[in-house]
């Protein structure tokens, strides 16, 4: 596993986890349960992998937004890496999508970055330079993702902290596995559809404690840049960007503050090993406003479902 991601892997992350700009909460308050890191990242480092692009509204026509009963009692403290410790994805600090193909069909699979990041084009964003949530999910239904096995990420440098150097052009769309044996259209994994989920936070608890993580879009400010441990409030500095993290789970502090648990895809130095807190309930810096997801289609499994049930047969 490599020790630390590139910084175009943290744009084509922002791809699959993509990302819209929130300007609009700023708490107050002392940071004196946040432990802040050490290594000061300069404004123009941490503002070059948060180069993301705001979602138009006309992306947002149509697209469902989903409410869940009131009634399901969800618990107090929720983790989906050990809540579907089976899935390995969920504790990879990768996107959703992988996540629910092993929550709902049983598959660890990884999708590739690439894929997404080369072939979506203009209609999610600017490849490395950011893109548009919801359209990157929509090229999950419309044209489906490979795996990571057909089509790995071009870049295997490495990073020593986010923001560094040098930079690359985004790749070329090249639609073939590495490997011979493997087919590009095969290798595709689908999503049945794209939506949001409304903002009240029991209807984002229930949605993650149903069907796995979410992708989450939030304001990034200069003091996040620094946050070590604890759950974070927005307290000093002025907006940085946007930025798209993975929301796996919840709980509540020992000082009963109430917290989203969220894995970041910088690197594993930064933060609680390349997670984070930061508080719930209150849309602190824009957390719960846009949240998106897709349920895992069967499209292109039929097939190797069909042949399991053959072999089964033939066991018999």
């Amino acid at each position: 596993m490599k020790k630390m991601a590139t910084p175009l892997l943290f744009f084509a992350t922002f791809l699959l986890l993509l990302t819209t700009v929130h300007p609009k909460v700023i708490a107050v308050g002392q940071p004196s349960e946040v432990k802040l890191n050490s290594r000061i990242l300069q404004v123009g480092e941490f503002k070059h992998i948060l180069g993301v692009k705001p979602t138009p509204k006309k992306e947002l026509l149509g697209i469902p937004i989903i409410r869940h009963d009131k009634s399901l009692k969800m618990p107090a403290n929720f983790d989906a890496r050990t809540a579907w410790p089976q899935c390995s994805t969920i504790g990879r600090i990768l996107e959703s999508l992988s996540d629910r193909f092993c929550i709902h069909f049983g598959m660890n699979i990884s999708l590739s970055v690439n894929d997404l990041l080369a072939c979506c084009g203009f209609l999610c964003g600017s490849g490395c330079d950011g893109g548009v949530p919801i359209s990157a999910w929509r090229y999950f239904v419309r044209s489906g993702v490979v795996t990571e096995e057909c089509d790995p990420y071009f870049d295997d440098i490495g990073c020593s902290h986010p923001g560094c150097e040098p930079a690359c052009p985004t790749p070329m769309c090249e639609k073939k596995c590495v490997k011979r044996n493997q087919l590009w259209s095969q290798s595709k994994h689908y999503s049945v559809g794209a939506y949001r989920i409304n903002s009240d936070p029991t209807d984002i608890m229930a949605e993650v404690y149903k069907n796995g993580p979410v992708e989450v879009a939030f304001t990034v400010y200069e003091d996040f840049a620094h946050y070590r441990s604890g759950v974070y409030k927005h307290v000093t500095g002025s907006v940085m960007g946007g930025h798209a993290v993975k929301l796996i789970g919840w709980g509540t502090s020992d000082d009963g503050e109430d917290y989203w648990l969220l894995a970041n895809q910088w690197n594993k130095g930064w933060g609680e090993d390349g997670y984070f807190k930061i508080r719930r309930g209150t849309n602190e810096c824009g957390i719960e406003d846009d949240v998106v997801a897709g349920l895992p289609s069967t499209k292109n499994l039929v097939r190797d479902v069909a042949d399991m049930d053959i072999l089964k047969a033939a066991s018999f």
